[in-house]
């Protein structure tokens, strides 16, 4: 498990457990939503009756932290830290693989053509207020592929589709044949033009 909690953090953290008046009282850190566009981490009280026998634990020199069984290979190279400014302080938790997991090539096909969506497709057609998802993998080599937001009836998503998605999707996942597109673009209500 790759997660960094400064001493900054640690002494912070500590310092608002002991607070709390509790017994044993620790740290979790958890995903909500992990593997989607809309995770978020989150970093919460845990209770001793709060702690899950399937939680990981981070043994660290000033405090306990849980983490839920299902994110941590979300929260892999996560750092925590608390920083110390004027009008007080300011903790920070970057989990850079929370929307997607760090991938390999021993991934499934599907997490790594999601991996490729997320990171570098995605961002580039967000500014066009454009998306493109996977609806599904078939025969383990051909990506299906669903346009939204402002590229559903684009007049330029075959350009997108053929000269950016499709070339960088094979470019980076290894097996990967084809990838079609599902998305009725006739519908052009949202489209950018």
């Amino acid at each position: 498990m790759n997660i960094t909690i400064t001493d900054g953090a640690q002494e912070y953290l500590s310092s608002l457990l002991e607070k709390q008046g509790v017994e044993g009282i620790a740290v979790r850190i958890f995903i909500q939503q992990p593997g989607t566009p809309y995770a978020e981490t989150c970093l919460a009280y845990c209770r001793p009756d709060e702690v899950n026998e399937t939680d990981e634990i981070l043994n660290l020199p000033k405090l306990k932290v849980y983490i839920e069984k299902n994110s941590v290979n979300f929260l892999d190279e996560a750092f925590v830290d608390y920083a110390t400014e004027k009008m007080g302080g300011q903790l920070t938790i970057k989990a850079p693989n929370a929307k997607m997991p760090k991938v390999t090539a021993d991934s499934p096909i599907e997490d790594q053509i999601n991996y490729v969506l997320y990171s570098d497709i995605n961002p580039g057609l967000a500014a066009h207020g454009g998306e493109v998802s996977l609806l599904e993998v078939l025969d383990g080599q051909v990506a299906v592929l669903k346009f939204g937001g402002g590229c559903q009836g684009c007049s330029a998503v075959d350009l997108t589709l053929k000269e950016g998605v499709e070339k960088t999707l094979m470019e980076k996942v290894p097996g990967l044949t084809a990838v079609k597109d599902s998305t009725d673009h006739t519908v052009t209500d949202n489209a950018f033009m």
